[in-house]
């Protein structure tokens, strides 16, 4: 995909962003020269906290992997341990089983230490979609107040918050910001739900010898408040009380997820850990050429 880096491709996207105008009369020259300066710094903070969301996913989203990995190489080793050949320490008492023990252990603090890293990126993910949400910057009061304010919230159903489709920066008015936002988000929120399906997968494995009622399924609620959670990133409906079922972007998917009864093999938990290396939901090109094309827009550096 051709890099978009000059001023002739910020106008031709524009065009391309480009919404139909709003239905609502154009305000006032007057308010929109006050308008302008306060969207374009409400523009600025938005995307740089979307930049910022984006370097705290890969974080949190890295240290899930290592905490992953730690939790099938416990398990692995625990489930391989009876048929172990342990060489001299054969003839110490009870090696075997206190080294389950201790491996069974490790399972559960690993696993404790994955669910935590799942909860801090569901938040993350939570904070780009609001911010998504903030793009446009509403009057406070009237304009005719001496002190002229403007805020993230609407105060008059008439004003839509954009200017009336006025360009913020050079070209672009906010309804294009907010649909590059949205492809952006909306990348990450398909990972996320992606994550969730391995989570879920991976946190089984530490429970095998528990009791059936006991293992996590696709429609438990991993964490308190996770489903409130995922309703903002529109994966719970609390209507129907049911999960959106994960997919890899551009496939339909609509098979129900449901966990098998096996255990499974270092091959299946191998492919897991890939997948979530792979993050296959982001396009990781695309989310650097957005961001390129937006700090270009408004003439700012985003990371």
């Amino acid at each position: 995909m051709e890099t978009l880096d000059s001023t002739s491709s910020c106008s031709s996207s524009a065009s391309n962003l480009q919404s139909p105008s709003s239905k609502t009369p154009q305000p006032p020259p007057s308010v929109i020269r006050l308008w302008r300066p306060a969207a374009q710094r409400n523009l600025r903070n938005q995307w740089s906290k979307l930049a910022s969301y984006r370097q705290q996913w890969t974080s949190t989203a890295s240290k899930g992997r290592s905490h992953a990995t730690d939790l099938v190489n416990a398990y692995l080793s625990l489930r391989y341990m009876p048929a172990m050949e342990l060489g001299v320490l054969s003839d110490m008492p009870n090696i075997r089983k206190k080294a389950c023990m201790k491996l069974l252990k490790q399972q559960g603090l690993h696993g404790s230490k994955l669910l935590s890293a799942y909860k801090d990126m569901v938040a993350v993910v939570t904070h780009m979609v609001n911010t998504s949400r903030s793009m446009r910057c509403f009057l406070k009061g009237t304009s005719s107040s001496p002190l002229v304010q403007f805020s993230s919230l609407s105060e008059d159903t008439n004003d839509l918050g954009d200017g009336g489709g006025t360009p913020a920066f050079l070209f672009w008015p906010i309804s294009s910001f907010e649909k590059l936002a949205e492809e952006l988000v909306q990348m990450f929120i398909l990972e996320l739900n992606l994550k969730r399906l391995l989570v879920v997968e991976l946190l089984s494995i530490s429970c095998e010898e528990a009791p059936q009622d006991d293992r996590y399924c696709w429609s438990d609620e991993l964490y308190p408040g996770e489903f409130d959670d995922l309703g903002i990133c529109s994966l719970h409906s609390k209507e129907i009380g049911e999960l959106i079922p994960p997919k890899i972007i551009g496939f339909e998917s609509h098979s129900p997820v449901i966990r098998s009864n096996q255990q499974p093999d270092h091959e299946i938990l191998q492919v897991y850990l890939t997948t979530w290396l792979a993050e296959v939901n982001i396009d990781t090109h695309r989310v650097d050429e957005i961001f390129a094309v937006i700090g270009e827009e408004m003439h700012v550096g985003l990371p």
